[in-house]
């Protein structure tokens, strides 16, 4: 029997479309990422023989980032997937990955702080060496550079004592069982996803909008206005109380930083790893918003140190004064995130 010719009207048959169901390409996101948990893991157990210096640290952010995107991506699109599944894997990822992040968080933290320390007084060298150099220091430095040196001394004793037991903590977390039950869950997370029934019938574009939403109005509620100005004096009202809670400012800050992160990831699960130019503004935002949170927390470990009982006068002077520093660049990362927004809004009107 001949075939019969195809319509000459109409042309050639066409092919199907072959873009991805929402469901498939959230199920698609989710696997490469698993995979690149996976890959990290590897190769976290292969360096961990110290052969390569850098080479566990980095395979440590690369496991604490793939982390972050599943259990953000499980977040922010849970109604298409198995409830039950999601609803206990994304805490076990979250405690993953804070656990994993204090390590660094702590050596970050010591290291701007010994920074700004050195830039405040002038000295050369800190800590150690300062204290036979305070006689260099101008006048209106030499206060400060007296105190530099011990105030150093003591940010370091306690960060470093911060940072070995984080560093206790992560490796005893990896060799728990409950990381083993995390990475079997994300090694079946790679090969098989468990999608809901909602996901033939709910796209990605509502609950992206959603997160979106979420974010734009916690921005809303920000007092940019006071953050365009280069000074705020209420951010330093409650330096060095004795109240050692976080600082009141901070924390709807804090709280956009991760509703950032989450649309994010939701616009990569969207338009895949390369979103559209207008993410470059977005990461803009996103660095502003780190560099707040580690100010913050840096000015937090200064005001904790001055608290130490019977420090010298001069100590307890330049850790004040750096606590002042430090509540200054919150203040200007606020005004930078402010202007990186600015753009964004304007970019996407």
């Amino acid at each position: 029997m001949a075939q019969r010719n195809p319509d000459p009207v109409a042309g050639p048959a066409t092919a199907p479309a072959t873009v991805p169901a929402d469901g498939d390409r959230l199920a698609a996101y989710l696997r490469d990422r698993a995979t690149e948990f996976l890959r990290s893991l590897r190769q976290h157990r292969e360096s961990g023989s110290g052969s390569g210096a850098d080479g566990p640290a980095d395979a440590v952010r690369a496991l604490r980032r793939s982390a972050r995107r599943i259990s953000g991506t499980l977040h922010t699109f849970r109604p298409l997937l198995d409830a039950d599944w999601s609803e206990s894997l994304r805490p076990e990822l979250a405690w993953l990955s804070g656990t994993l992040a204090r390590e660094h968080a702590y050596a970050a933290r010591l290291e701007r702080l010994l920074a700004a320390l050195n830039r405040l007084s002038g000295t050369p060298a800190l800590p150690g060496q300062a204290d036979g150099r305070a006689g260099t220091a101008g006048p209106e430095k030499g206060a400060l550079a007296v105190g530099a040196a011990k105030a150093g001394a003591l940010l370091e004793r306690q960060l470093t004592l911060a940072r070995t037991r984080a560093h206790s903590a992560a490796l005893q977390a990896l060799g728990s069982s409950r990381f083993h039950a995390v990475a079997d869950s994300v090694a079946v997370l790679a090969s098989e996803v468990p999608l809901a029934p909602a996901a033939r019938t709910t796209g990605l574009e509502p609950l992206a909008c959603a997160a979106e939403e979420r974010l734009t109005a916690a921005i809303a509620a920000l007092p940019l206005v006071t953050a365009g100005h280069p000074y705020n004096a209420e951010a330093l009202v409650h330096g060095l109380s004795p109240d050692a809670a976080p600082h009141p400012q901070d924390a709807p800050w804090h709280q956009v930083r991760l509703l950032l992160r989450l649309h994010r990831y939701a616009r990569e699960v969207r338009h895949g790893d390369t979103a559209p130019c207008a993410d470059v503004r977005l990461l803009d935002a996103g660095r502003a918003l780190d560099r707040h949170r580690d100010a913050s927390e840096a000015a937090s470990a200064a005001a904790a140190a001055a608290r130490t009982p019977r420090i010298a006068p001069a100590t307890a002077y330049a850790l004040g004064v750096l606590h002042a520093d430090q509540r200054h660049e919150v203040e200007a990362a606020r005004f930078a995130f402010q202007r990186a927004w600015s753009k964004e809004a304007v970019g996407t009107a």
